[in-house]
């Protein structure tokens, strides 16, 4: 990286500060907000939409790329308008799912497999749908999107030094926005919170660099990449379903929100203990990749049985001992 670069990234960073303070500003004037209420982890009125900034940086990147990956922002472009919109009133389930359709089928034609059997075509568009849903409903404390976005993302400038699947400077500038939405997020008393426009945004930008490095190696033992996020909407899912509850309803019931709401532990540092877990399990996933494929199915059945024992017994030990007393 040579002194142009970081010129350019500095000035790419200060752009996004600048354009970040413009949208509080905004937003305070047209009273784009987020009160709590009863599912809510935060008891103040606090800024929606902060995460707009993750949109903007993918947006500076496709204009000084000489507009890379033109489908991809098309659907991205989608999705932050859709979620937007979402934030500010509210769509129909409908509606928003069959622009996240739309926008999907546009990342797989950027991605090059919209030639798959229409099944396996369609099986795709259900999983990435719902992978992007999981990752908004997972957006629920100070710092819990930033924390995690960083990692994967951070995971995937490192291994594009190996594998080279994508345009570096797009995660570059998707990680700086990150950085910059976490200034003003990562608080006790957040100045924002991301919105549905920043957990959707920033959960397609990040799909997309994963889809890539699936296409160009083959490996799906990248999926990996998503392990803690995974394992916790997953089991939350299950867990709603066996108490019949309607898992499209908003609520408060994943392990994060337990352990900050009833069990009291610091917000914070269960955000960065969410990203640091997945950055060290990220991490054993690029050593794997390089092994053969009985050896990278040992140690992803391994992580996820075994991550699914911890976060069931630690699961179980906050709602007995906290959630039930209440």
């Amino acid at each position: 990286m040579n002194f142009n670069n970081l010129l350019v990234y500095l000035i790419v960073t200060i752009l996004l500060i600048i354009l970040e303070i413009t949208y509080f500003l905004i937003a305070d004037r047209f009273n784009i907000i987020d009160k709590p209420n009863e599912r809510s982890s935060h008891t103040q009125i606090t800024l929606r939409g902060g995460g707009i900034v993750f949109y903007l940086g993918a947006l500076i990147y496709f204009v000084t790329s000489n507009f890379s990956y033109p489908w991809f922002f098309l659907g991205v472009s989608l999705m932050a308008f859709i979620s937007f919109l979402d934030d500010i009133f509210t769509i129909s389930n409908r509606l928003r799912l069959t622009i996240h359709f739309i926008a999907v089928y546009l990342m797989s034609y950027q991605l090059g497999i919209t030639e798959l059997s229409w099944y396996l075509l369609l099986l795709s568009f259900i999983i990435i749908v719902g992978t992007i849903n999981a990752y908004n409903f997972m957006d629920g404390i100070n710092g819990i999107t930033g924390c995690y976005s960083l990692a994967v993302g951070g995971l995937l400038i490192w291994e594009n030094t190996h594998v080279s699947f994508i345009e570096t400077d797009l995660l570059i500038y998707t990680l700086i926005s990150v950085v910059v939405f976490l200034f003003f997020n990562f608080r006790h008393k957040a100045k924002c919170f991301a919105g549905d426009v920043g957990s959707v945004t920033i959960a397609y930008i990040l799909l997309f660099a994963l889809g890539l490095l699936i296409v160009k190696t083959g490996n799906l033992i990248y999926i990996l990449f998503l392990t803690v996020y995974g394992i916790d909407s997953v089991w939350t899912i299950l867990r709603r379903i066996y108490l019949r509850e309607n898992i499209f309803k908003a609520h408060r019931s994943h392990l994060y929100q337990y352990l900050a709401n009833e069990a009291g532990f610091n917000k914070l540092g269960i955000s960065f203990t969410y990203g640091l877990i997945q950055f060290f399990v990220g991490y054993g996933v690029m050593l794997v990749a390089r092994k053969n494929y009985t050896f990278q199915w040992i140690f992803a059945v391994s992580i996820l049985t075994f991550g699914s024992i911890l976060y069931l017994m630690l699961k179980t030990w906050v709602i007995t001992r906290y959630v039930k007393e209440r």
